[in-house]
C-alpha cells in the first residue's frame, strides 16, 4: 500500500483521520486554535464547513472502492448549531447516504469534546475518472 500524504488543506486545519470504515464511514478529528476564532471568540463556520467538507470528500472517493477518482463538492448546506471555542477538540463523521458511479450524496456531523452536536451538513459530490 502507497504512504497518502494528507492534502494541504487537511494540514492546514490540523484535521487528522481516525478511521476508514468498511461502509465509507470516515471519522476526523482537529483541536480548534485561535487562528480559526472570529472576533466574537468563537470558531468561524467556514473552517466547520471545510471540516465537514475534508470528511464528506474521504468518504466520496472511498465509497468508489477499486476506481481511481477525483471528487468535487458541487452543493453543501452548512448549519451550525453551537458555538466552539478556542481549544475545543472536534470529531467529525461523514457518510454516503447514497453512493453514485457519477454522483453521491453524503452527509457530516461535527461534535465537541462534550459529545455535544454542533454543525451539521449535506453535500453532493461529482465523481469523475483519474488518468492515473
Amino acid at each position: 500500500m502507497a504512504l497518502q500524504i494528507p492534502p494541504n488543506c487537511d494540514l492546514t486545519l490540523g484535521l487528522t483521520c481516525v478511521e476508514k470504515g468498511a461502509d465509507a464511514t470516515t471519522i476526523w478529528r482537529m483541536r480548534v486554535d485561535e487562528r480559526f476564532l472570529n472576533p466574537a471568540g468563537i470558531v468561524q463556520g467556514g473552517f466547520l464547513s471545510a471540516m465537514m467538507d475534508s470528511a464528506m470528500g474521504a468518504s466520496a472517493v472511498l465509497s468508489v472502492k477499486d476506481r481511481k477518482v477525483y471528487v468535487a463538492n458541487t452543493e453543501m448546506k452548512s448549519s451550525f448549531l453551537r458555538p466552539v471555542r478556542n481549544g475545543d477538540v472536534l470529531t467529525c463523521t461523514a457518510n454516503v447516504l447514497k453512493p453514485g458511479n457519477v454522483v453521491a450524496f453524503l452527509q457530516a456531523q461535527i461534535r465537541d469534546d462534550l459529545g455535544n452536536l454542533v454543525s451539521t451538513a449535506s453535500s453532493t459530490y461529482l465523481i469523475k475518472e483519474r488518468d492515473e
